[in-house]
């Protein structure tokens, strides 16, 4: 059974060239593991990436891919935010299309962020084209989320366009600021 595609919604309209983009998710378990797919798509086509959206330095030929980065949010990010439902501790998944990552576990709301140890790698594949942009992973899943009959997510990302702007987009935006962390935003249940 193939998991359903969610669609993203910007936390307030974006200006410029993302005011056209279109974004979805998709997450699947299986097994001790997640799959997580984004796609990100611009009507008006185009060669590569959608127009205007700036991609970090590895997407580009200038970074290293398959490492292990802080603060990536800080460009553009995909990411997903895991609970398990009743637990304060979650963690958070960060995703740059050029191949950086890092996952964090988080003992309660914005508490301090401590890499997890248990995921040392985290190949991700990343496809452009035609204004469009896939970027997919397979996340083994940290002990106690493996172990959880029902995981709680969050699929979001931050996408900067020409410019320097960013805008933030999830599947649900439960507060008047972008907070990803909000535990009311992690609207998706994966048994």
């Amino acid at each position: 059974m193939t998991a359903a595609w969610h669609p993203l919604h910007p936390f307030s309209p974006p200006g410029g060239a993302a005011a056209s983009w279109r974004l979805t998710a998709r997450a699947e378990r299986q097994g001790d593991s997640l799959l997580l797919h984004y796609r990100l798509e611009d009507p008006r086509g185009g060669q590569g990436a959608p127009q205007g959206l700036i991609l970090d330095g590895a997407a580009t030929g200038r970074g290293e891919a398959d490492q292990r980065r802080d603060d990536l949010w800080q460009h553009t990010c995909f990411e997903a935010f895991l609970a398990i439902p009743g637990e304060k501790s979650y963690w958070e998944l960060n995703l740059a299309p050029g191949g950086a990552w890092n996952l964090y576990r988080l003992s309660s709301y914005r508490g301090p962020l401590q890499p997890e140890l248990t995921v040392q790698q985290l190949p991700l594949s990343c496809h452009l084209g035609r204004g469009c942009l896939d970027l997919e992973t397979v996340v083994p899943l940290p002990a106690p989320l493996a172990a959880a009959a029902t995981l709680q997510l969050s699929l979001c990302a931050v996408l900067e366009a020409e410019g320097g702007e960013l805008s933030y987009w999830a599947l649900h935006h439960p507060g008047p600021e972008a907070d990803f962390h909000r535990r009311d935003g992690f609207s998706l249940l994966l048994p």
